[in-house]
């Protein structure tokens, strides 16, 4: 199978996004449980501007790090590997059912309980941690592998996305909302106009974030909905969309990624943390995404494929497909940022934390043990 360029920077980006990620958590952790560890943690939640920094990271950063997902979804709708509806239906109903289960997983812990909002938690996959455990495997990885996974994550991320803003949003100013989609459309109009100059469209978005972020929708959303206005043209090296994606990869992957997950686990572990485990909560993410994910994401791509509406790639073998549902249980990024959306009491927020923290660790390590066994033999 071939890849595309673009296709192959973007795993490439991930890749090393991925295992950066991996270092600042470590390094992260053990600073917050050093004899520095109060300070360090004090220092993430220093005000700056009535917010903390934290608060600036999540709401704000990670804005741009929702704009380069919509900019990438985008480009994989029209010219990548979802823009044919055979290869794109296989990872659909993949990243449906790794949506779906582990929701249900959850929820069937937790359901009339006071953490029953958590069921978005274990819904999410990790597109750069994903890939980073996947590249180590080397070349023996088929290239349908890479697309499935890689696809399967983009399509777990715009479901996050939905839940984020349907299930996420406690009361709505609609005359902050109504301003946000008024921007939205001037914007729209210009793009109509065939306006290529990026300005207009990066000034607008920083305002619609403004209102956004005062109509109670999290104001991460505008960098999605702002994506679908930028200029895409042909798709081409020289359009306004193709520009800005490329300069975005880095930044996200190299700076915006590693500062969130920097942000978010500097956690102050606890000589009995294990204790706080032992609740629906950490359960319901735990089998979410360990459990949850391979079993949904097998189970519908087998349905799919059964009852015709999608077809599993030559090179693929299910025993593949349940490898990729292994690495889709590291939740990390999304699975925290869903968390801070879900709860309010720190305690809840913390094991939470922890329980996502695990679940991706044991995702990860089985995910990559299962393919490195199934890889290395002649058959599957």
């Amino acid at each position: 199978m071939k890849l595309t360029k673009t296709f192959k920077a973007f795993f490439e980006n991930e890749k090393s996004g991925g295992l950066l990620l991996l270092f600042v958590t470590l390094i992260s952790l053990y600073v917050a449980n050093s004899s520095q560890g109060t300070t360090y943690i004090a220092f993430w939640e220093k005000d700056l501007g009535g917010h903390s920094i934290t608060h600036w990271i999540n709401d704000g950063l990670m804005t741009i790090f929702f704009l380069l997902i919509g900019l990438e979804l985008e480009r994989e709708i029209y010219h990548g590997e979802l823009s044919n509806i055979k290869n794109a239906s296989l990872p659909i109903m993949g990243a449906l059912g790794g949506m779906l289960i582990p929701a249900a997983t959850f929820l069937a812990l937790n359901l009339k309980t006071s953490t029953q909002n958590g069921a978005g938690i274990p819904m999410a996959t990790d597109i750069a941690f994903a890939i980073g455990i996947l590249s180590l495997l080397g070349n023996k990885v088929p290239a349908s592998l890479k697309v499935f996974l890689t696809a399967l994550a983009v399509i777990d991320d715009l479901g996050a996305i939905i839940v984020i803003a349907v299930f996420y949003t406690s009361s709505i100013s609609f005359l902050n909302l109504g301003i946000a989609l008024g921007i939205w459309f001037v914007l729209f109009v210009l793009n109509r106009m065939k306006i290529h100059n990026l300005i207009p469209y990066l000034i607008g978005g920083v305002i619609m974030w403004y209102f956004m972020l005062n109509s109670g929708i999290h104001a991460t959303i505008t960098g999605v909905i702002l994506a679908f206005v930028i200029p895409f043209g042909d798709g081409g090296k020289k359009t306004s969309s193709y520009r800005l994606q490329h300069f975005l990869h880095e930044p996200v992957a190299f700076i915006i990624l590693p500062l969130f997950a920097i942000a978010n686990t500097c956690i102050a572990i606890d000589a009995d943390w294990y204790s706080g485990l032992h609740t629906p909560n950490a359960y319901g993410i735990i089998l979410g995404l360990v459990i949850g994910k391979p079993l949904g994401i097998i189970l519908f791509s087998s349905i799919g494929v059964s009852a015709g509406l999608c077809a599993l790639p030559k090179t693929l073998k299910w025993s593949h497909i349940l490898g990729a549902g292994m690495l889709g249980g590291i939740g990390f990024t999304m699975s925290i940022f869903i968390t801070l959306l879900a709860f309010k009491d720190p305690e809840i927020i913390l094991y939470s934390k922890i329980s996502i923290l695990i679940a991706s660790l044991l995702s990860g390590i089985l995910g990559f043990a299962y393919l490195k066994f199934i890889l290395s033999k002649k058959t599957t």
